[in-house]
């Protein structure tokens, strides 16, 4: 008769296998089994451990493995696996072992009891149990064994299997915390395993280190360069460890590498000296030089950060910001530098690692912001960022915000207010409002871009941003009435009790600008007193109390009145603050008492304009990547980075059997094509990796920087069809990248070629010899000369920078009726409109903008170097207002140079040049002879890349002798000019209006003469005449900003023929860069004044 299913036992199947009689036990459960009231839970589990069958109790140590691994409580089968310790089959055992590692502290007891077995797998021949045997040990947390486990850790470090040893300082720590007065034992263990040569060993030995004695240095001594030599070969996690201790070890044996920075520098001498003299002061420079030595960098100092430089190419990201907090900590600060492309390249990595590394990065730049400050593209908010991640995003782009990237910033702000979230929309508030508190050139426009979004429909973005004008119009009160009078009327629809109470406040603040708004907007709040937030209150009385002291015929009596409202309130603060306030505004012993006479002193004291800092400023004092920086508060276990010593210790305690290793010698530059990611000319010389590292969806970005083997296998092998690419015209989406001078394109290939670009068309489209190559047949070969008209888009796009050599040369930039100047990507005047091919004959011209030569050209010189600074060479120059022969984008500076010496002065050229990021400085031929009493004048191209940052750079004369020189340029002289038809004119205006407009005024003395006004504005600055209607009193002019060939609009309205005098005159100018529309503007302004 045959047995029903449901009496069989639960989770187990007997049948007859080939008529052995063996038994199979099935894997899965019946469902039924849930069910009954006689299951026993895991009693197939137990009968196959119970079995004399080795692969049955291996099946069922996998089924037990594997419940844990799933996080299933597996603990009341301890019993039955630890009596198969004793197995002989190694893989079982094995399987054992990984399982009393996991609940041998949760049973105890029964662990003990087969302490002998553990104690005899500590001699077996295979070195996975002996590790296994002593993990198990360790993990059984009862005082009793502590002698047991000190010997058996002892035993372990002089194991032949570095297995074992690494297991048994895994073992340390374990023992320390489980019996602390083991310490001095277990330091001597922790020095064999320092010494150690085996990489297996050295990261958890140096893990030991940490967590027993991280204050014995005196270990770390004789291991630090055998452990600087073995980190690039040492496991992920392991260097992490090593190079966390490191940092620590480094803060206390070295001196601060920038403490002294310049401290060997030679003092200013004059320009020409003479001989006798020079001998003279030689011995005095002697004892300055021996008095004053200059800083050199320990050579095991250089030794850890040339060793752990490799690791920034590592695939771990903790191994990355590892070394980025160990350079950002110690080293030098032109060597720091070295660290952002591999930060930048993580940000392309998980969410949760992108919060780390932003929030780093966000610390490091509000003390190192020129490091990224070329990489601004970078941190650009995507539609798919985590709002934490676009809140660190929105703080790093305002600490590298500044006057140059400041229009960039902005626009991407403008861009952000438009989002759902209203978390990051409030923070976007606050961060135009930092920007606008640092730069002052923006501080205008940034105030009526918030004034505009006060008309915004979501309430939450009203609010913000009083909040924000509250701040900032502190700074400048007397200036912004009518916003004031304006968010006063606000008072009626705003209900976020925050915005409420910074707008009472500021009515309150400058009541006196406004006496006739002021009382009644007490009187509102005096009738909605009781509704109101506790916020709101606080700021209703002090309104009422400044209003008294101010203009008490008329709100003395509603002062009262809020007073005896706010003296039943709930809130015990209010009412303690009114009971002040009242013996305070309304004395006992009347308005002459001692009180009375300070109270309006007291309340309408001036108060200190906020300062709106980064929230990261004050995460310096935790080191950089640790759980405490990035929580901003101090965590369990956090150890202070301790501070540079005065001197450094003696270095010979770090003398041992291992050399210090010389530096590598200088390697020979590479072609950029060979170039590594992370090589030293790269990082140092290169600054235009901005433009491939900051675009956030280039599929050639990703794969140079995940897959530098392609990248380079690729280039290697690429050699002809890279040749063959340059043959080929660019696609006319190339757009504004193909702007760049001939001499730019081959940093732009260095570029492409370090980040692994796949765009062969790119970096052959920036070829200056592109022109000479072979074209396909049947396409008319462009004549030597530039052409009057463009054959197709590509060819007028080549042919820009060559337009720039003729003042008068049409750039012939056609611009479609409904394009945008907002970016060059959403297709600007630069884009091209059609593809290649000639125009069709139906197809009329579209309106051009030309360069044309500049109309006043001027003529004084100014100093430069006096003679007397110059020791008798006297420099004087001016700006020529034409293109300079080296680059379109740069200025052309005729320097004269002057010999008021009665000696010939040889070989004056330039030598050291300090330029700020973005400006570029072409030398002026040097100067062989120079006559006593004659005068040369060369030509000097500056790139100032739209800024009024000076060009500093030094003049050497003979004997290597030099004289330090800064050039700066106005804002006006950065320009070229262009014309346009009236049309275009207006329709260019109309698209650059909002914060890309900058207007003012100014009051004529009387009589306004058109022509007057051409000529004054022309010699300020370098524009072209719009051809308008002077009778209308409208006048337009239109330039480019030299490098960035950004527009630039001046429309000055002039008042009428028969206006009185005192009559104003309108300034307009209209810019994509809202900083060069704003200088622009005060030039005008101080012009026509």
């Amino acid at each position: 008769m045959a047995t029903p299913l449901g009496s069989a036992p639960f989770g187990m199947e007997a049948r007859l296998a080939g008529g052995s009689g063996d038994t199979e036990y099935g894997n899965d459960a019946t469902p039924a089994g849930f069910f009954s009231a006689d299951f026993k839970r895991h009693d197939d589990l137990k009968q196959m451990l119970d079995s004399s069958k080795d692969n049955l109790k291996l099946e069922a140590m996998k089924r037990i493995i594997g419940m844990v691994a799933k996080g299933r409580d597996a603990s009341d089968l301890f019993p039955a696996v630890v009596k198969n310790v004793v197995s002989k089959n190694i893989e079982v055992k094995k399987l054992v072992y990984t399982y009393l590692v996991r609940y041998a502290e949760e049973k105890q007891d029964l662990a003990l009891l087969s302490i002998s077995t553990f104690q005899r797998a500590l001699k077996d021949p295979n070195q996975l149990i002996r590790a296994n045997a002593l993990r198990v040990l360790s993990s059984i947390r009862v005082p009793v064994i502590v002698p047991i486990m000190m010997l058996a850790i002892n035993d372990s470090v002089v194991d032949m299997s570095p297995y074992v040893r690494k297991t048994a300082a895994h073992a340390i720590p374990k023992l320390y915390s489980l019996d602390p007065e083991q310490k001095e034992e277990l330091v001597t263990v922790i020095e064999k395993l320092l010494a150690d040569r085996t990489t297996l060993v050295v990261g958890s030995a140096v893990m030991a280190f940490e967590e027993v004695c991280p204050e014995r240095i005196d270990l770390v001594h004789k291991n630090f360069r055998k452990l600087c030599n073995v980190l690039v070969d040492i496991e992920e996690w392991g260097q992490v460890i090593i190079i966390n201790m490191l940092t620590h070890y480094a803060r206390t044996q070295f001196i601060d590498p920038n403490l002294q920075e310049g401290s060997g520098e030679q003092p200013d001498r004059p320009f020409y000296e003479e001989t006798e003299s020079e001998e003279e002061g030689a011995s005095g420079s002697e004892e300055g030089g021996a008095r004053k030595k200059a800083y050199v960098m320990d050579q095991d100092h250089s030794l850890l950060l040339r060793s752990t430089k490799p690791l920034l190419q590592s695939r771990n990201a903790a191994v990355v910001m590892g070394v980025a907090q160990l350079y950002h900590h110690l080293a030098p600060r032109s060597e720091v530098s070295q660290v952002t492309k591999a930060m930048i390249r993580l940000l392309r990595s998980h969410r949760e690692v992108q919060s780390v590394v932003l929030t780093c990065i966000a610390s490091m730049t509000t003390q190192r912001k020129g490091m990224f400050e070329p990489y601004l593209k970078s941190f650009f908010v995507r539609s798919c960022d985590s709002s934490h991640i676009k809140i660190l995003k929105l703080e790093i782009l305002t600490n590298l915000a500044t006057e140059s990237s400041i229009s960039v910033v902005l626009r991407e702000f403008q861009t952000y207010i438009a989002s759902h979230d209203k978390t990051f929309v409030a923070a976007t508030i606050q961060a135009i409002g930092r920007c606008a508190s640092n730069i002052a050139d923006v501080t205008d426009t940034c105030l009526q871009g918030l004034v505009a979004l006060l008309s915004n429909r979501d309430e939450s973005v009203v609010a913000e941003s009083v909040v924000v004008i509250k701040k900032l119009l502190q700074t400048q009160p007397g200036e912004h009435r009518e916003i004031i009078r304006h968010m006063a009327r606000l008072v009626d629809t705003i209900k976020i009790p925050m915005a409420r109470a910074s707008i009472l406040w500021l009515i309150g603040e400058y009541c006196d600008r406004i006496p006739k708004i002021a009382p009644d907007v007490l009187r509102k709040m005096a009738q909605t007193f009781i509704n109101e937030e506790d916020i709101v209150k606080l700021q209703i009385v002090n309104l009422a109390s400044k209003l008294c002291l101010t203009n008490p015929e008329q709100t003395e009596l509603l002062t009262q009145y809020v007073y005896n409202l706010a003296r039943y309130d709930p809130s015990y603060d209010l009412r303690d603050r009114v009971r002040l306030m009242r013996h305070l505004v309304f004395p006992a012993d009347g308005p002459n008492s001692r009180l009375g006479k300070y109270a309006r002193r007291i309340f309408m004291a001036t108060k200190p304009a906020p300062r709106l800092e980064s929230s990261f400023k004050d995460r310096d004092q935790f080191q950089l990547g640790s759980l405490s920086h990035y929580i901003n508060a101090r965590a369990s276990g956090y150890r202070d980075l301790p501070d540079f010593p005065a001197e450094a210790p003696d270095p010979s305690v770090r003398n041992s059997v291992v050399p210090l290793p010389e530096p590598p010698p200088e390697p020979a530059r590479l072609p950029a094509r060979q170039r590594g990611f992370y090589s030293d000319t790269s990082s140092d010389d290169d600054s235009d990796d901005s433009d491939s590292d900051s675009s956030s969806s280039s599929s050639g970005e990703s794969s140079g920087e995940d897959g530098e083997s392609s990248g380079e296998s690729s280039s290697e092998g690429g050699g002809p069809a890279r040749a063959k690419a340059k043959g080929r015209a660019p696609p006319p989406s190339r757009g504004v990248s193909s702007l760049r001078p001939p001499q730019a394109s081959s940093s732009d290939e260095e570029d492409s070629g370090e980040n692994g670009s796949s765009s062969g068309s790119e970096s052959g489209s920036e070829d200056s010899d592109s022109s000479a190559a072979p074209q396909p047949a049947g396409e008319p070969v462009a004549p030597a000369p530039a052409p009057a008209v463009a054959e197709n888009s590509v060819d007028l796009l080549l042919n820009l920078d060559a337009a720039g050599l003729s003042g008068s040369v049409c750039r012939a930039v056609p611009a479609p009726v409904g394009s945008e100047l907002l970016t060059p990507s959403l297709g600007g005047f630069l884009s091209p409109l059609a593809g290649p091919g000639p125009l069709p004959a139906a197809a009329a011209p579209a309106p051009a903008i030309e360069v044309v030569s500049a109309a006043h050209v001027p003529t004084t010189c100014r100093d430069l170097v006096g003679r007397v600074a110059g020791s008798g060479l006297e420099i004087k120059y001016r700006f020529t207002r034409a293109p300079h022969l080296y680059s379109a984008k740069m200025t052309s500076v005729e320097l004269t140079f002057t010999n008021t010496t009665q000696q010939e002065m040889r070989d004056i050229r330039v030598g050291n040049k300090t330029l700020a990021p973005g400006l570029a400085l072409h030398e002026f031929a040097p100067i062989a002879v120079l006559a006593p009493g004659g005068t040369v004048s060369s030509t000097l191209g500056v790139d100032f890349h739209d800024s009024t940052h000076p060009a500093k750079f030094d003049v050497l004369g003979y004997g290597g002798r030099c004289v330090a020189v800064s050039l700066s340029a106005p804002m006006g002289e950065l320009l070229r000019p262009v014309t346009m038809p009236a049309e275009l004119f207006r329709l260019r205006r109309g698209q650059l209006r909002g914060m890309n407009e900058a207007a003012g005024s100014v009051v004529s003395a009387g009589a306004v003469d058109p022509t007057a006004v051409h000529r004054r504005l022309q010699q300020a600055l370098n524009v072209g005449r719009v051809d308008s209607d002077d009778t209308a009193g409208v006048l337009r002019f239109a330039g480019q900003t030299l490098s960035s060939d950004s527009l630039v609009l001046i429309t000055v309205t002039l008042p009428a023929a028969d206006a009185a005098e005192g009559a104003t005159i309108a300034i307009a100018v209209n810019c994509e860069k809202m900083v060069v529309g704003n200088m622009l503007l005060k030039d005008v302004k101080d012009q026509l004044s």
